[in-house]
C-alpha cells in the first residue's frame, strides 16, 4: 500500500527549499518546513512570498489559492516538529557532512516508514543514507531551479533503496504535475553530468580570454537557442554552488573536463558567488537583483580608436547550397547589391528560385510588401564566373568544407578581387588561416560563420587569425550589426564558440547513453525540462546529422588532443552503419 503523502517537511529554507515548499503547498499537501533559525525561517516565508505574489499578480493562482497555500505551511528550527511527517525532503547547502548530521539526527525522530529525501544536485546519496539505521528508506529527489516552474525531477536510486519507497516517491513527483526521470547515484545525475561539463568549459575559454563574457552568452543565445548564456546561468546557480558540483564530479569521475577551472575557487574565494552576492561573472544592481550593471568589463562599443572602417557596398557570395542562399538574402533585404556565383546556369537558376519562394512566404505572412520583395530580388545578379566578383568589397564563400577546394577558391578571389576588399569563409569547424595563407593578402581574410538557416538565425562567428588586420575585423563586426545579426568574436580555433562548446556535450550524453546509464529519452527529457533547452541532445544530433556531428568532434579532438573529447565509440558505430539521424531515417531514434 503506497504511503500517506499528506503531510511532508522540508529542511533548509534557500532558494531551492522555499520552491520546494511552495512545489508540496500549492498541491495540497500540509508542509512543515524547518530551518536552523528565525532569521532562516524569516528569509524563507519572503523568499515564498515573493513567489506566490508574483504569480498571484500574474494571474496565475487566485486569492484565495494564494491564502490558502500559504496556510497550509508551518515553519519552525526545531526538528522534532517533524516527528509527524512521511517525507522529509532535505535542502540545506551542498557539504556533505552537513546532510550526513541531519540525516542521523531525522533518522531517530521520524516514524520507521517515513520517508528521507535529499535534493542534492551531485553528493552521494548512498554515501548520506549510510548515515541513518536504515538507508533503504532514502532516496534522492532532485528538484530544478525554479522548483514551481520546472517540471523536472531527477529520483535517485541508490543500490539499497526500498523498491517501495522509490515507487512511492516516483508517484508523489507525477502527482506534483513533475516529470521524474529515474537514474542510478553518480555524481551529476543527468542534468549536471552534462550541464557542468559545458559550463566549465565556458569558464575556461574566458579565464583564457579567448572571447568575452558578453560574446559567450550570446553565441549560445543565439546560436543555439539556449534561454540564457553559461555565465550568466552560473551566476545565477552560484558559484560556490558550481565549484561544489563540479568538485565533487571530478572526485568521483576523475574527469579533467569535470575539473573546476582555476578562476571559479578564486571567484568563490573572494566572495564573487553571483547574483546573491551581487557579483560574479556580472555584475548585478545588489544581492539577490538580477539586473545586470555596467562594469570595467562592459564593452564600450563602437569602433577602436585609430581604427577606420573599409566601406562595404556590393557584396559577393560563392556556392548556392542553402547556405549560400540565405546569406544571399540576407545582405539583399539590407540593401546591399550581391553577385552569387554558382557552378552552373542551373544552380543559378535554382538560387533566384529558392529567393522568389522565401519572399513570397514573406509577402504571404505580412513581413515585406511587394514592392520590397521586388527591389531585393533586383539587388541579386547570379553568374557562373568569379570574374564579376572583381569589384565587390566583400566576398563571402560558403562552398563545401573541404580545405583543398576552399583554398583554390581563395588562390582565385586573390587573383580577382580589388586591392582592400575583404575575403570571408563560413567554414565552421576548418581553420580560417589555411585559407588566408594561399593569398597575397592575408591581412583581408576574416571567419564570418553564419548559422543556418541564415536568414533566420540572428548569430554570426567573426573569427580573427592572427594576421587578420584590424579594420578588417571591426569593418565586419560593423556590417553584422547593420544587416540585423549579432556578432561574436573569437581568435580562429577549431568550433569557434559554439560547436566547442556544444559538441563535447553532446559527446558527453552519447557517452551516458552508452554507459546505459539513462535512456536517450530520459536525457533528451532531463535537459529539455531540467534545463530549460529548446532540444534534447539526441533530438539535435538526429538534426543535426551524425556524420557531421562526428567529424566536428574529430576537429575538436585533433586540436585540443583532450581525451575527453574523443568521439564516443556508439556515435562512430551508428555512422558506420549509415545511421544518420532524419536525413537517413534512423539515427538514435527510427524516423517515418
Amino acid at each position: 500500500m503506497a504511503r500517506d503523502f499528506s503531510t511532508v517537511g522540508v529542511i533548509g529554507l534557500g532558494t531551492m527549499g522555499a520552491g520546494i515548499v511552495e512545489v508540496f503547498a500549492r498541491n495540497g499537501l500540509e508542509v512543515v518546513a524547518a530551518e536552523v533559525d528565525e532569521s532562516g525561517v524569516q528569509h524563507g516565508k519572503e523568499v515564498l512570498a515573493g513567489s506566490t505574489g508574483r504569480a498571484l499578480k500574474r494571474e496565475k493562482i487566485t486569492q484565495d489559492e494564494h491564502d490558502a497555500l500559504h496556510a497550509r505551511v508551518t515553519y519552525t528550527t526545531d526538528l522534532q516538529d517533524l516527528a509527524g511527517c512521511r517525507l522529509v525532503v532535505e535542502a540545506v547547502p551542498e557539504h556533505l557532512d552537513l546532510k550526513k548530521e541531519i540525516f542521523s539526527r531525522l533518522d531517530a525522530i521520524v516514524s520507521p516508514d517515513a520517508v528521507l529525501a535529499t535534493n542534492t544536485s551531485s553528493l552521494p546519496v548512498t554515501e548520506i543514507a549510510v548515515a541513518t539505521t536504515d538507508p533503504k528508506r532514502v532516496v534522492g529527489m532532485h528538484f530544478f531551479n525554479p522548483a514551481p516552474v520546472l517540471q523536472f525531477v531527477e529520483v535517485i536510486r541508490t543500490v539499497i533503496t526500498a523498491e517501495d519507497v522509490f515507487d512511492d516517491v516516483k508517484a508523489l513527483a507525477e502527482r506534483l504535475g513533475k516529470k521524474p526521470v529515474v537514474v542510478g547515484d553518480k555524481a551529476g545525475f543527468i542534468a549536471n553530468a552534462l550541464l557542468f561539463g559545458y559550463l566549465n568549459h565556458a569558464v575556461s575559454m574566458y579565464e583564457s580570454k579567448y572571447a568575452t563574457r558578453e560574446d559567450l552568452d550570446a553565441a549560445m543565445r543565439f546560436g543555439c537557442g539556449y534561454p540564457m548564456g553559461p555565465l550568466a546561468l552560473l551566476d545565477l546557480i552560484g558559484l560556490d554552488t558550481a565549484y561544489e558540483i563540479l568538485d565533487t564530479m571530478y572526485k568521483q569521475g576523475r574527469d579533467r573536463l569535470h575539473a573546476p577551472s582555476p578562476i571559479i575557487k578564486q571567484m568563490v574565494s573572494a566572495g564573487l558567488l553571483g547574483r546573491k552576492s551581487g557579483r560574479g561573472f556580472y555584475t548585478y544592481a545588489e544581492p539577490g537583483s538580477p539586473e545586470v550593471v555596467p562594469d570595467a568589463q562592459t564593452p564600450t562599443g563602437g569602433v577602436p580608436a585609430g581604427v577606420e572602417l573599409r566601406e562595404v557596398a556590393s557584396v559577393g557570395v560563392v556556392g548556392s547550397g542553402t547556405m549560400a542562399t540565405g546569406i544571399i538574402e540576407v545582405f539583399a533585404k539590407a540593401g546591399h547589391p550581391v553577385t552569387f556565383v554558382a557552378r552552373s546556369d542551373d544552380k543559378v537558376a535554382a538560387v533566384r528560385a529558392a529567393l522568389e519562394k522565401s519572399c513570397g512566404r514573406a509577402v504571404e505572412k505580412g513581413r515585406m510588401d511587394q514592392a520590397a520583395a521586388g527591389a531585393m530580388l533586383a539587388r541579386v545578379t547570379g553568374v557562373t564566373e568569379r570574374e564579376a566578383l572583381a569589384e565587390a568589397d566583400l566576398v563571402v564563400e560558403a562552398i563545401a568544407e573541404d580545405l583543398a577546394v576552399k583554398q583554390d577558391l581563395f588562390r582565385d578571389l586573390d587573383r580577382i578581387c580589388k586591392p582592400g576588399a575583404v575575403l570571408a569563409t563560413t567554414t565552421s569547424s576548418l581553420p580560417i588561416i589555411d585559407c588566408a595563407k594561399v593569398t597575397s593578402r592575408p591581412q583581408d581574410v576574416i571567419g564570418m560563420h553564419f548559422f543556418n538557416p541564415a536568414q533566420v538565425m540572428r548569430l554570426v562567428e567573426v573569427v580573427h587569425t592572427v594576421t587578420t588586420a584590424p579594420d578588417v575585423l571591426a569593418t565586419v563586426q560593423d556590417l553584422c550589426g547593420r544587416i540585423g545579426k549579432v556578432a561574436v568574436t573569437c581568435g580562429d580555433r577549431s568550433g569557434f564558440i559554439v560547436n566547442a562548446l556544444l559538441f563535447p556535450y553532446l559527446n558527453d550524453a552519447v557517452k551516458m547513453l552508452e554507459a546505459n546509464y539513462a535512456t536517450a529519452d530520459d536525457i533528451d527529457t532531463a535537459m529539455k525540462t531540467g534545463c530549460g533547452l529548446p532540444m534534447g541532445p539526441f533530438e539535435l544530433l538526429d538534426v543535426v546529422g551524425l556524420d557531421v556531428s562526428l567529424a566536428i568532434e574529430r576537429e575538436l579532438y585533433v586540436e585540443f588532443r583532450e581525451r575527453g573529447f574523443a568521439p564516443a565509440p556508439l556515435l562512430e558505430h551508428l555512422v558506420t552503419a549509415g545511421y544518420l539521424g532524419r536525413k537517413t531515417g534512423r539515427g538514435f531514434r527510427t524516423y517515418d
